[in-house]
C-alpha cells in the first residue's frame, strides 16, 4: 500500500523521522496557509480521512486508560480533561471517558452570549487562531487535581505551553499530562517544555501514540505555496470524484428526528461529566434506531438500501460538524456496532489543496459556505475525502445553531453531498445552552485575557516525563478497527428526566453529585452500575464483630454507623464458592431470567433498576445484562442505601426523581428473609408526599419468605454473590450512615476495598451466570408466562415463622433471627451467631454454612418443617461474657 505522505515528500523533500509506527498514523498534505506549508493528516482521528469509529474512538480510549494508569486511580479520580477545538474534540472526550471519572471540556471558537469566558489562548501555526474556554461551571478548572490536555498532534508546544501557562497562574496545580496521536516536536520544543516544567514548579507528563519529527528543507514554506498555487481548481471547486457505480443523479435529503434527550450538552464546549455520557449511553439505542429507518436500514423500511460494500452491506459515511464531532462519533460508532459498514468524518474550516493520488492523505475535497454564522465572519468550510468515496449513504449531524438556510442552500453543505451520494439524511443535535445562574459568575479579568505565543525564557531545569506508546502495525491502523476495549467498558445508561419531573425536583437534587462508577469507585465497569453513595474509603469504620455487636445490642450504636472487619476466606472456603457457582449458575441465570422479563412485562418501556446495595447490586447487574442480551435493552442502574430503623437514602430518591420518571423505579434486592427490607421500604415512601411516585414494591433474585409480587424463585437455595461480602460486590462495603461523616443533604456513604483487588471475584460470579443465559432463554420464557398468569400475592409465610421461631428460642426479637440461606450466611460473616437451623436433609447449598459454622465453632443443628433451607440466629442479649438463651456461653472465632 502506498504511503500517503509519498507524493509531497518526492516533491517538497518533506519527511517523518522517529518511530516506525508514524507512516501508518500519519499521511501528508499541503495547506493553503501562509504560516505552514505541510499538515499532517491522521488517519486515526476522523476528521480529514474517513475511518472506522471504532477505531477513532478505540484510539482516544486507548490513551484515556493509559493516562489512568500513568496518573493511579485515586489522582485520576480528580483529573480534569481539556481538549482542543477543532480536530481533537472528540479525541479528548475519547480520553475522558477513558478516565472514567473525569469531567470535561473542549476549547471553542464560537462564542456564546451570557457565558463567562474562564480563558483563551492563541494557536500560531492554525488558520483560525482564536480559542476560548467557556465552561458552565465556572469552578470546573479549579480543582488541584491533574489536568489533562488533548490534541491531536504536538508539533512545537506553543499551544499546550500557553494554555498551561495561562490557567496556572489562576489554578496552580502540581500536575499536568499532555495527550496527543503523535509527538512531533523538535529537541528545542523539548527542552523548552522541560525547562517550563520546572520554572512553574510542576511535573509535566506527556503520553503519544508515537513520536518524532518532521524534516522540512529549507525554502519548504515558499516551495509548497507554489505546488499549492500550480495544482489549485478553480476557486470553490472540488477535484472530479472518482465515480461510484457511473451515479449522477441528486438525491433529495431527508431529515431524521433524534429525539436528543433535553439539557443533555451536545459535546463539551461548555462542560461534558460522566453523567452526561452515561445519559447520552442511555439515549444511543434509539437514536440509532431512527438513523437506521431514516436510511431505510430499519425494520420501518421493507427495502433495505442497496450496498456496495464488503458483502454488499451498504457503505454509510456519519460526517460531524467542525466542533462538533463526539456526537456523531459516537451515533457512528452505535450504527458499527449495529452491523453496518460505516465510516466517521467530519467537516472543517482547515483550507488544504486536495490531490487525486493514492500517495496523498486528501483525495478530494467538497467546498460550501459556513452555515453557523461564525464570530469571524462568512467563510469556506470543506469536507474531505468525501465525494468519490463510494458511500451509499450520508449521515450529516450538526447542531441546531448550524441547522440554517446557509447549510439547505443550492450550494451549501447538504447539496453538495447529495451531488455525490444517493442518500442523504440529515440529524440536527440541539445546541446547548448553559444555564444563566452558571454562567452568571464572571472570572477575573487576567483570566480571560488570550494568552500569547511568544516565546518563554525559562530555566535549564526541570522534569517532564514522555512516554511514546507503541502503535499497532500500519496495516491494522488502515484496514481494520483497532483493539479497543469492549463497548461494555464505557456505555453506561440514564435517559434522560421528563421536564416536568426535572422541575418539581428540590432545588438541592441539582446539587447532588453524580453518581460514582467503577473503576474509580468499586470494580464493576462504569455502565454497569452507577452508586448513589459517598466515597468513605479513608474513613476507619471497622470494629471487631464483638465490639460491633455489644454495641449494637446494648443500643449505643446503630449497625449501619461501623463496618465488621472484611472476612477473608480461607482456600478452601474459596473452594466451596467456586464449586457451588459451578452448580448454581444455570439455576441463578433462570431466576435472574425470570425477574427480568417480569419486570419488562410489567413496566413496559425502559425502567430503571435501582438496586438496595449492596446485595441487591450484583442482582441488578445480571438483570441489566439480561434486558441487554436478550431485548437489546440498555437499562438504567443504579445502587442506594437503605438501612433498617432508618429508611431509604431521601438524597438519592430526589436525585433519581431530577433524572428519571419515579414510576419507571424498580428497586431491586438480591433475596427476602422476613422481608424487613421491604417493610422498610414502603413505610419510607408511604410516610413522604415527596416521593408518592415511586413503587415500593422489590424485585428480588429469590423470594423464600413470600414478601414480594416481583422474584426469580421463591426457592432458598444458594446464591454464591451471598457466600462473600464485598470481594463478590464490586469491593463494595456495607452501606454506612453516621451523623459525623453523612450530612443531611449527603448521600449515605459505602468504602471501595481496592486493596482486595486480588481476590475479587465479582466479574467472575456475573460471567459465570451471564454464560448460562441462553441456555436457559427458553424454560425462562415458558415459566414467565405461567408466572404471570399465577396470583403472587405475598403471603408473608417467612414472617410468621421468624415470630415463632423467636419465641421458641426464647430470643423474643425478629431482628435477631434470619431466615434463608442469604441471611444466614451474613450472620456467619458479620454477626456473633449462636447457632445455625437447617432443614434436615439440605445438602450442598448448606456446605459453605457449614464450614463458615465449623469455623467459628458454632453449632447446626437440624430440625424439621422449617420453611427455609436454613436459618440464622444471633447470639441473643451479647455482651463479650453473656451467655445466651440455653445458658451456654458463646465462642467466637
Amino acid at each position: 500500500m502506498v504511503w500517503t505522505g509519498t507524493w509531497v515528500a518526492e516533491r517538497l523533500g518533506v519527511e517523518l523521522i522517529g518511530d516506525e509506527e508514524l507512516p501508518a498514523l500519519l499521511g501528508l498534505a499541503l495547506r493553503r496557509n501562509p504560516k505552514r506549508a505541510h499538515l499532517l493528516v491522521s488517519s486515526v482521528l476522523g476528521k480529514h480521512v474517513p475511518q472506522h469509529p471504532s477505531v477513532v474512538y478505540g484510539t482516544g480510549l486507548g490513551l484515556g486508560l493509559r493516562v489512568r494508569e500513568l496518573l493511579g486511580a485515586r489522582e485520576a479520580e480528580r483529573a480534569v480533561v481539556l481538549g482542543y477545538a477543532e480536530t481533537a474534540t472528540a479525541l479528548g472526550h475519547a480520553v475522558a471517558d477513558g478516565l472514567g471519572t473525569a469531567p470535561y471540556l473542549h476549547s471553542t471558537r464560537r462564542p456564546v452570549a451570557g457565558v463567562a469566558t474562564a480563558g483563551g489562548f492563541e494557536e500560531s501555526h492554525s488558520h483560525a487562531t482564536s480559542h476560548l474556554l467557556l465552561p458552565e461551571d465556572p469552578e470546573l478548572l479549579a480543582g488541584e487535581g491533574p489536568l489533562v490536555l488533548v490534541d491531536d498532534e504536538f508539533s512545537t508546544g506553543n499551544t499546550v505551553l500557553n494554555t498551561i501557562r495561562g490557567l496556572h497562574e489562576r489554578y496552580p496545580r502540581e500536575r499536568y499530562v499532555v495527550v496527543a496521536l503523535v509527538d512531533m516536536r523538535g529537541p528545542a520544543d523539548r527542552e523548552r517544555l522541560t525547562d517550563f516544567a520546572a520554572e512553574i514548579g510542576a511535573r509535566v507528563d506527556l503520553l503519544s501514540l508515537a513520536a518524532g519529527t518532521v524534516g522540512l528543507p529549507d525554502g519548504v514554506l515558499a516551495r509548497g505555496q507554489e505546488l499549492v498555487a500550480r495544482h489549485e481548481p478553480p476557486h470553490g471547486a472540488a477535484p472530479a470524484p472518482r465515480s461510484r457505480g457511473g451515479f449522477t443523479a441528486v438525491a433529495a435529503p431527508v431529515r431524521v428526528d433524534l429525539d436528543w434527550p433535553a439539557e443533555l450538552p451536545d459535546g463539551g464546549r461548555h462542560g461534558f461529566t460522566p453523567a452526561h455520557r452515561a445519559r447520552l449511553e442511555g439515549a444511543l439505542p434509539a437514536m440509532t434506531q431512527a438513523l437506521a429507518e431514516a436510511l431505510a436500514l430499519g425494520t420501518a423500511d421493507p427495502a433495505p438500501l442497496p450496498g456496495h460494500g464488503p458483502a454488499g452491506a451498504p457503505r454509510v459515511l456519519v460526517l460531524g460538524f467542525e466542533e462538533l464531532m463526539y456526537a456523531p462519533l459516537r451515533l457512528a460508532g452505535a450504527l458499527e456496532d449495529a452491523g453496518l459498514d460505516v465510516r466517521y468524518s467530519t467537516t472543517t474550516r482547515s483550507p488544504v489543496l486536495a490531490v487525486d493520488d493514492p500517495g496523498y492523505a486528501i483525495r478530494t475535497r467538497l467546498v460550501f459556505p459556513a452555515h453557523d454564522t461564525p464570530a469571524d465572519g462568512p467563510g469556506e468550510r470543506y469536507a474531505y475525502n468525501v465525494a468519490g468515496g463510494g458511500y451509499d449513504a450520508v449521515v450529516a449531524v450538526v447542531d441546531s445553531a448550524a441547522d440554517t438556510p446557509e447549510l439547505h442552500a443550492p450550494e451549501g453543505l447538504l447539496a453538495q453531498l447529495a451531488a455525490h451520494i444517493p442518500h442523504v439524511v440529515l440529524a440536527v443535535v440541539p445546541s446547548y445552552a448553559p444555564h444563566p445562574q452558571a454562567a452568571a459568575e464572571p472570572f477575573a479579568d487576567t483570566a480571560s485575557e488570550a494568552i500569547r505565543t511568544e516565546p518563554f525564557a525559562a530555566p535549564a531545569s526541570g522534569a517532564i516525563r514522555t512516554e511514546p506508546f507503541a502503535a499497532p502495525a500500519s496495516g491494522a491502523i488502515r484496514t481494520e478497527p483497532f483493539a479497543a476495549p469492549a463497548s461494555g467498558a464505557i456505555r453506561s445508561e440514564a435517559p434522560e428526566a421528563p421536564e416536568a419531573i426535572r422541575s418539581e425536583a428540590p432545588e438541592r437534587s441539582s446539587m447532588l453529585p453524580e453518581p460514582l462508577r467503577g473503576p474509580a469507585f468499586s470494580s464493576y465497569a462504569p455502565e454497569e452500575v452507577g452508586w448513589l453513595l459517598q466515597d468513605l474509603s479513608d474513613a476507619e469504620l471497622e470494629a471487631p464483630t464483638e465490639e460491633r455487636e455489644e454495641a449494637i445490642q446494648s443500643g449505643g450504636a446503630h449497625y449501619a454507623e461501623s463496618l465488621p472487619v472484611e472476612y477473608q476466606p480461607s482456600a478452601r472456603y474459596q473452594e466451596l464458592f467456586h464449586s457451588a457457582l459451578e452448580s448454581s449458575a444455570a439455576r441463578i441465570a433462570h431466576a435472574v431470567g425470570t425477574v427480568t422479563e417480569t419486570v419488562l412485562a410489567e413496566k413496559p418501556g425502559r425502567p430503571v433498576l435501582v438496586s438496595l446495595a449492596r446485595a441487591g447490586t450484583p442482582v441488578g447487574v445480571l438483570m441489566r445484562r439480561w434486558a441487554r442480551r436478550r431485548h437489546g435493552l440498555d437499562l438504567p442502574h443504579y445502587a442506594v442505601s437503605i438501612v433498617r430503623g432508618r429508611g431509604i437514602d431521601a438524597n438519592a430518591l430526589r436525585w433519581l426523581a431530577a433524572h428519571h420518571d419515579p414510576a419507571d423505579v424498580v428497586f431491586v434486592d438480591g433475596w427476602t428473609g422476613k422481608g424487613a427490607i421491604t417493610r422498610e421500604l414502603a413505610a419510607a415512601l408511604r410516610e413522604s408526599e415527596e416521593f408518592a411516585g415511586f413503587d415500593p414494591e422489590i424485585a428480588v433474585l429469590a423470594d423464600p419468605g413470600s414478601c414480594v409480587r416481583t422474584y426469580g424463585t421463591r426457592e432458598d437455595f444458594l446464591i454464591p454473590s451471598a457466600c462473600l461480602n464485598s470481594t463478590v460486590s464490586g469491593l463494595i462495603s456495607r452501606t454506612v450512615l453516621r451523623s459525623d461523616l453523612v450530612g443531611p443533604d449527603d448521600f449515605h456513604g459505602a468504602k471501595f476495598y481496592r486493596e482486595l483487588e486480588g481476590a475479587d471475584v465479582s466479574g467472575a460470579f456475573l460471567d459465570a451466570v451471564e454464560a448460562r443465559f441462553d441456555e436457559v432463554a427458553a424454560t425462562v420464557d415458558t415459566d414467565v408466562k405461567d408466572l404471570l398468569a399465577t396470583d403472587r400475592t405475598p403471603t408473608w409465610e417467612g414472617w410468621a415463622a421468624v415470630e415463632r421461631i423467636s419465641e421458641e428460642y426464647g430470643i423474643h426479637d425478629v431482628n435477631l433471627v434470619k431466615p434463608g440461606v442469604g441471611e444466614t450466611t451474613r450472620v456467619l460473616l458479620r454477626r456473633v451467631p449462636w447457632k445455625i437451623l437447617a432443614q434436615r436433609g439440605a445438602g450442598a447449598d448448606l456446605a459453605h454454612v457449614r464450614l463458615l459454622a465449623e469455623q467459628r465453632g458454632v453449632p447446626v443443628e437440624e430440625v424439621d418443617g422449617l420453611p427455609y433451607t436454613c436459618v440464622g440466629l444471633i447470639h441473643p442479649q451479647y455482651t463479650r461474657g453473656a451467655t445466651g438463651a440455653d445458658g451456654k456461653a458463646v465462642a467466637s472465632r
